[in-house]
């Protein structure tokens, strides 16, 4: 397939509420939550919802948009079991959705490094980014590698996915590896203003 042309560049910017049907587009897609905890959505209102009570109050959630449309999303969340002990977290776990349509043309990619960059960035005390992928989503698993992320091992039966124990693959990129890996934004692809 081939790569987005220079001027549909990947940004990732805040979602709005207005953002419900971009996001309904891939979340009602079974291929594109087949690895995920929930179900396809099957109304609009959920995926409104979702953003309502779910992505808007995250404190890191963002919209991967190609050439100013919402074609996935993309969030980072901070260990709670640091954050509980009342401890500034040193790790932060990433996980992502692109529409299926976009799906092979590195676009994932770029947006797993742009917010890798981004949240490395904006939180300085933090030192570890997490991703996990099932083993048996090789795709997902090229997008974290081709992204700088350093493959772990394997958690056997670590997740229960739509009532099944699940093997995953753990991927980490550290702090350190910023420098390994300094192609996270090539021309066009940027963190939108005020994230």
């Amino acid at each position: 397939m081939a790569r987005p042309a220079p001027e549909m560049g990947v940004t990732l910017r805040e979602f709005t509420e207005a953002d419900a049907e971009a996001l309904f587009s891939w979340a009602s897609d079974p291929r594109v939550v087949l690895f995920q905890r929930r179900e396809a959505y099957a109304r609009l209102n959920e995926a409104r919802r979702y953003i309502l009570d779910h992505v808007l109050p995250h404190p890191w959630y963002r919209a991967i948009c190609v050439g100013g449309a919402v074609v996935g999303s993309i969030s980072v969340k901070l260990d709670p079991a640091e954050e509980r002990s009342g401890r500034r977290s040193s790790r932060a776990s990433v996980g992502y959705r692109l529409a299926h349509g976009y799906w092979g043309r590195g676009i994932a990619t770029r947006a797993v490094g742009i917010a890798a960059e981004a949240v490395f960035a904006e939180w300085p005390w933090l030192v570890r980014l997490e991703a996990m992928a099932d083993v048996e989503n090789p795709a997902s698993q090229r997008v974290l590698e081709k992204a700088g992320f350093v493959r772990e091992g394997v958690l056997r039966s670590y997740v229960v996915l739509k009532g099944r124990p699940r093997n995953m693959v753990m991927f980490s990129f550290i702090d350190s590896d910023r420098e390994r890996t300094k192609a996270f934004q090539p021309h066009g692809e940027q963190l939108a203003h005020g994230l």
